[in-house]
Order: C-alpha cells, then structure tokens, then sequence
C-alpha cells in the first residue's frame, strides 16, 4: 500500500518486470523454435538474434513476447509475404498443436494458449558483415522495410545511462507498455520505446509522474507521428498497422493524456486521493492501492 503518488509509482514499476517464470518459458521454447526453422526445406536460416522488448529490459510481467530474428540467406523474395509463409509453414508443421499466426511483421507462436507468444521475424541482411547489422524486414501492413536492431537496443540503453536519468528511458518505456497493454491500445510496443528514449534524451532527470504525464501529452500532440530513425539506420516506425489502429490508438491516447494531466494537477495540489483514482484510471485498475 502507498500513501503518496511518489511511492506508488516505483511499485508499479517493481510490479512491471517480468518474473524468473516468464524467463525460464522463454529459455524453454527457444531450442525448438530454432530447430523448427533450420530444419524447414524452403529457406536457409543463417542466424537468430533476440529483439524487442524482454531482451531489451523493457518488457512487462504477463507481457513478456519473445521476438526473434531470423536471419535468412539467399535472394530475398519480391513479396514479404512469401517470407511470412516459409516462416508460418515451418513453424505449424513443427507445432501442429499450437497455433501459430502471421501478425505483421511477424509470425507469432501462441505456446501454452497464448500465455507465452513467440514473435518471429523474417530477415534479409542488408549491410556489410563487418557493419552494424541492417535488415529488410516485412513492414507493418505490406511490402519490406529496413531495422538495425543492434543499433535501437544500443541508442535506447545509452539514453537510460545518461546521468541523472536513473534508468529513466526503460522505465518510461515500461511505464507507456503497461498503458498501451492494460488498456489494449493498438500501438506498437518497439514504437514506444524508442519514443520514450527520444523524450528522454532531452531530460536531465527522471520523475515517473510527471514524466509519464508529460510524455503522454507529447504524443498526443505530435498526434503519433511516424518517427525517422535516430540511428540513421534504418526506416522511419510506423505507431500502429493500420488507419484503423491509428484511429483508435489515439483516441486512446487523448483520453490517457487528459486523464494523466488531471491526475498530476491534483497531485501538485496536493489530493493525493483524486491523484490516485486519476493514475488508476490511465492504467484500467492496475495502479497500486493508496
């Protein structure tokens, strides 16, 4: 229990990381959804390499997709949907009792009814050896569409190691993930996260609340725009897969915005109770009990 917004805040943040459980799934799986793809006729695999949000320190407790890279030699198909099917074809032939989907851009295992997910993704390497890995990958609703993932995960972790920031970028990322999953807002998670390291790049501090808050308003009022790549590696990110998503994540979004700016006035006015209901309003009933 916590009597002030401050002392929630680093609750829920406690609450947010993922459990040694949700680890272990995942070391589990991982073997034979490599052997699964290594093992397929149509395509070579020539590397996997785990992104996203769990190898990045970003992810969130009873959230915890996997997402690996798959590292494809040979000519890259015309259509990324071919690459979709070799991955979605190998993968259900392997775990016929498991449903497997093609989610764009990836294609995702749904392990123990959907409580563990696997996000694979079909790569065609793009750069030199000897560069930093840059990939054509499918994009979010057709055709290809470049990544480095190595160079997101280093950009995002030297934000969060600025002084001062006390771990502020993941935590922000961790904070707007609970938001998005808790509400079920169509925005991509990876969008968020690099959007968190961006806000905070500029910060010289880190207050969860206000910067939350903040954060929040920012995104709203740049309406989720797509953002180029602070790397210089790769394509602009796309917030949602589609107009309709679009539509609705930031419809989602004003009302957290809104809700948030509320919940910080009436903390600096001192109610810490309307600060409460506020805060356990943008997160759908998951903020820790005053």
């Amino acid at each position: 229990m916590a009597l002030t917004v401050s002392q929630a805040f680093p609750i829920l943040l406690d609450r947010l990381v993922p459990l040694e459980t949700d680890r272990k799934a995942k070391a589990d799986h991982r073997a034979s959804v490599e052997a699964s793809l290594q093992g397929a006729a149509s395509f070579n695999i020539q590397r996997f390499r785990e992104t996203g949000s769990f190898t990045h320190g970003t992810g969130i407790r009873g959230h915890c997709d996997v997402d690996l890279l798959a590292s494809i030699g040979g000519s890259r198909p015309g259509s990324s949907d071919t690459a979709l099917g070799w991955v979605k074809n190998a993968l259900s032939t392997t775990f016929w009792n498991t449903t497997v989907v093609i989610r764009r851009p990836t294609v995702v295992v749904l392990f123990s009814g959907g409580t563990e997910t696997w996000e694979v993704l079909p790569a065609f390497r793009t750069s030199p050896t000897a560069d930093t890995p840059v990939y054509d990958i499918p994009g979010a609703s057709s055709g290809w569409m470049s990544a480095a993932p190595t160079a997101h995960l280093d950009y995002v972790t030297a934000v969060n190691q600025k002084a001062g920031l006390n771990n502020g970028a993941k935590k922000l990322a961790r904070l707007a993930k609970a938001w998005k999953y808790y509400n079920a807002v169509p925005v991509s998670s990876f969008y968020l996260e690099m959007r968190a390291a961006e806000y905070m790049d500029v910060q010289t501090y880190f207050d969860p609340a206000t910067d939350l808050c903040r954060f929040l308003e920012w995104l709203n009022k740049i309406k989720l725009a797509q953002m180029n790549d602070p790397t210089g590696k790769a394509s602009r990110f796309s917030p949602c897969s589609s107009d309709a998503t679009y539509a609705t994540a930031l419809s989602n979004l004003n009302t957290a915005a809104t809700r948030a700016r509320k919940a910080l006035n009436a903390q600096e006015a001192g109610s810490q109770s309307n600060a409460f209901e506020w805060w356990n309003l943008v997160f759908n009933g998951r903020f820790p009990s005053r």
